[in-house]
This record gives structure tokens, C-alpha cells and sequence, in this order.
């Protein structure tokens, strides 16, 4: 961003906070970059350059009944993007474009073989995704001695952006490559889910700098409660008994372990306030991305269109922030000055993208019940793993309330499981009669 919009932005700042002014405005400058409020507004601001404009385009072709009247070599490119091209489906059955194998479709022994390399992956994926996000998030860069404090990178846009240009480049390549059903979504519908996973994805690594990667852990493992929230609002869903009672054991954990930690020396372990804000906006802005492609499934797509799609305007909106804030050619600068982060920040693209595709192939070979249990046991290792590596005390209350998190997942695993179950032969009777 020029430094004519950061004068705007501090003179905004001074108006509200009087008592500053008498401070050096170049030291005030420096300072309210590293605020996350700040940041935050100016990726906003830096989004909505992007947003508007495109609103109003949508508009004006809506408005102007382009689909019967446009013509011309752009025709196909507004129409694909504004209005789309097909009906949307009342059904999900075209959604994948193989059906999932159950488990008679092959040997035992190769099924077992498929499920050990798909927990393999996904373990693989994302526990090293995990570390590699703490250490780039609070560990510096450059320090040749342990007396030298080094440059910590700062730009949680950035990271969001590496993750992203890379994921579209995969699933993309998968498009290509693989056979896709006939897409039929407008392409901006995608936007509304790329633009909460983007916020939802800053706050994930923004939230570090303020609480440590357990208490983000087991914040992500409840957000099963804003999801209900935010399916009853969105999507209009209803639940069973056992969900509620699952997503109070699970309310109940995070709180014990919040309340018993105590804070470290170390600056990550300290729970703050700015990072429960962080985490709560984590858990909302993703609530809203799973439920807005979960009514996106609705039109006939794969998996791996959505994630093309989203990833799409995920990468048009970083970029466009980025450059605008003039924070791209810094990440970049930062990234030739230390090769290790540079590794560091590629490998965490890897993992996400990589992670991503295990996904995809485990429900689609397994079913979700595998998938989520698989997961689990993913941010119980992750958990451990962080107070390995980083040195995380966790009291024995904190243990216990991890248990009882856990402990409500599998539950949740478990009920959902019978009750498809008990769905089977209902069925099954019904088409006999």
C-alpha cells in the first residue's frame, strides 16, 4: 500500500485515539502494522477493491438481460462466470464422478492397504503442515547465535496466498488430466466461500502469535457448534439430540483446558485476548465456507472443481491485497534473504494441497465416519506432537479437558455411524414392500 493510504489509515487512527499524536508518527506507522485490527482492515480494504467492482458488474449483466442480448468473443467467458450454465440440481448424485467402492469392491488385504496409505497421507500432510505453521508463525528467521533475536515474518496474507497458488495448480492439473462432470455453477458463486476460507485461513496463522498451537487445536475440533449455528441459518438443517449433547462435551473440554493453562515464558503458550477474538473469527468465517459449498454441491460438480473454483478467487483476492499494500515484493524480499523460510513456506503449500487430495480420496474410498476418525487422531498427535517440539506445558485438568474433546468426536463418529446404519435396512424393507 502507498504512504499516502497508510497516512489516511494513521490519521483515522489518531482521531480515535487522541493521545497518540504526540508520539513519533514514523515509530505510530511502524506500530499499527504489526496491530491485527490494522491488518485486518486492510486486507478488507484491499479485498473490496476487488469485490465492488465485480458486484457491480454482475449487476449491471443481471440488470441488462446480457444472456439474451450479449454477443461477441466474451459471451462465453460473462456467461460462465454470471449466469452459469446449467440448472441447478436438486440432487447430489452427479456430484462425484466415480461412486465411492465399498468395502467388497477389492481384497481385504488391498482395502487395508488403501486405508493405511490414505491415513498415512493425510497424517503425513498435515502434522508436518501443523509444525511447519507454528515454526514459520513464531520462530524467527536469520539468528546465528541463540543470543540474536532474527526477523520473524509477519504476513499471514502471504502464507494464505502460497497455499492457494499452489492448490489451484493442482487441482486444476487434476481437471485437466481426469475426467470432471459438466460444471454449471456460476463461477462468482465461488467467491462467497473463497472469501470467508481466506479470512478463516488468516486468522488460523494470525492466531498464533498470540496463543499457542494446542489451544488453536482444540479450538478447530470445536467448531462443530458454529457449524450447527451457522447450518441452521444458512442451510436450514436440523439435528439430533446426540449432536447437541456432543457439542456441549466438547464446549465443556475447550473450556477446561482455556481455564487451566498457565501462562509461559514463552510468548506463544500465552492465551490472550486478541487471540480468542482471532480463533472466534476463525471458527465463524469457516463455519460459512463449509455451508456455503455445501449448498454449492447442489449444482452437479466434483471435489475437485470446488477446490479449483475457490482456490481460484482465493488467489485473485491475496494478490490483488498484496500488491495494493505493496506487502507481495516485501514477502518475496523476505523469502531471498532467508532460503530456510523460503523452504519452509513452499512445503507448507505442499502439504496443504497434497492434504487436500488425501482428503478427496478417503471419503471418496471410505466414507466420512473413516475420514473423521482418521482426523481426529490427527489433532490428537498434532497436540502432542507441539508440546514435543515447542515445549507446551498443559496442565492435568488441561489434559483431562482434551480427553473429553476427544472423547465427544469419536461419539459423534460413533452415533452418526449407527444411525446410517439403522437408515439401511429401513430402506431396504421399504423397496421390498
Amino acid at each position: 500500500m502507498s504512504s499516502f493510504s497508510w497516512r489516511v489509515w494513521l490519521a483515522l487512527v489518531l482521531l480515535f485515539f487522541p493521545s497518540t499524536v504526540a508520539a513519533d508518527e514514523s515509530s505510530l506507522l511502524e506500530g499499527w502494522r504489526d496491530v491485527w485490527v490494522f491488518r485486518f482492515l486492510v486486507n478488507m480494504l484491499g479485498y473490496s477493491t476487488i469485490i465492488i467492482p465485480g458486484y457491480l458488474l454482475i449487476s449491471y449483466f443481471k440488470r441488462t438481460n446480457y444472456l439474451d442480448t450479449g454477443f461477441g468473443i466474451c459471451f462465453p467467458v460473462i456467461k460462465s462466470c454470471v449466469f452459469g450454465s446449467e440448472a441447478k440440481s436438486g440432487l447430489l448424485d452427479d456430484v462425484s464422478v466415480a461412486p465411492r467402492n465399498e468395502g467388497n469392491s477389492g481384497s481385504s488385504v488391498r482395502q487395508v492397504m488403501k486405508l493405511i496409505f490414505c491415513a498415512a497421507g493425510l497424517q503425513a500432510s498435515y502434522l508436518t503442515w501443523g509444525v511447519l505453521q507454528e515454526r514459520v508463525m513464531t520462530r524467527s528467521y536469520g539468528a546465528q547465535t541463540p543470543e540474536e533475536e532474527g526477523e520473524k515474518f509477519k504476513d499471514s496474507q502471504f502464507l494464505v496466498f502460497m497455499n492457494r497458488i499452489l492448490a489451484l495448480t493442482v487441482s486444476g492439473l487434476w481437471c485437466i488430466m481426469f475426467k470432471q462432470p459438466s460444471h454449471g455453477a456460476p463461477m462468482y458463486k465461488y467467491s462467497f466461500a473463497s472469501f470467508s476460507n481466506i479470512l478463516s485461513s488468516w486468522c488460523q496463522y494470525e492466531a498464533l502469535k498470540y496463543i499457542s498451537f494446542p489451544t488453536q487445536v482444540l479450538a478447530k475440533a470445536s467448531k462443530v457448534i458454529p457449524v450447527m449455528l451457522m447450518g441452521k441459518i444458512v442451510s436450514h438443517k436440523s439435528y439430533e439430540y446426540w449432536e447437541y449433547f456432543t457439542a456441549v462435551l466438547i464446549s465443556v473440554g475447550v473450556s477446561m483446558f482455556l481455564l487451566s493453562s498457565t501462562p509461559s515464558k514463552h510468548p506463544s503458550t500465552v492465551t490472550t485476548f486478541s487471540g480468542i477474538i482471532i480463533l472466534v473469527g476463525y471458527i465463524v468465517f469457516d463455519s460459512f465456507t463449509s455451508n456455503w459449498q455445501d449448498n454449492l454441491f447442489k449444482y452437479k460438480m466434483s471435489s475437485v472443481q470446488m477446490m479449483f473454483g475457490v482456490n481460484l478467487f482465493s488467489c485473485l483476492f491475496t494478490v490483488g491485497s498484496l500488491l495494493e499494500q505493496g506487502a507481495f515484493f516485501d514477502s518475496l524480499s523476505f523469502m531471498t534473504r532467508h532460503s530456510e523460510f523460503a523452504f519452509h513456506a513452499v512445503l507448507l503449500s505442499v502439504c496443504s494441497a497434497c492434504g487436500q487430495l488425501f482428503i478427496f480420496f478417503t471419503i471418496n474410498q471410505f466414507g466420512a465416519a473413516v475420514f473423521t476418525i482418521i482426523m481426529t487422531l490427527r489433532q490428537a498427535i498434532a497436540i502432542l506432537l507441539s508440546c514435543f517440539l515447542y515445549g507446551h506445558a498443559v496442565t492435568l485438568v488441561g489434559g483431562f479437558g482434551v480427553a473429553v474433546v476427544f472423547l465427544a468426536l469419536f461419539l459423534r463418529v460413533y452415533a452418526r455411524s449407527r444411525m446410517k446404519a439403522g437408515r439401511r435396512p429401513a430402506q431396504s424393507m421399504g423397496q421390498r414392500v
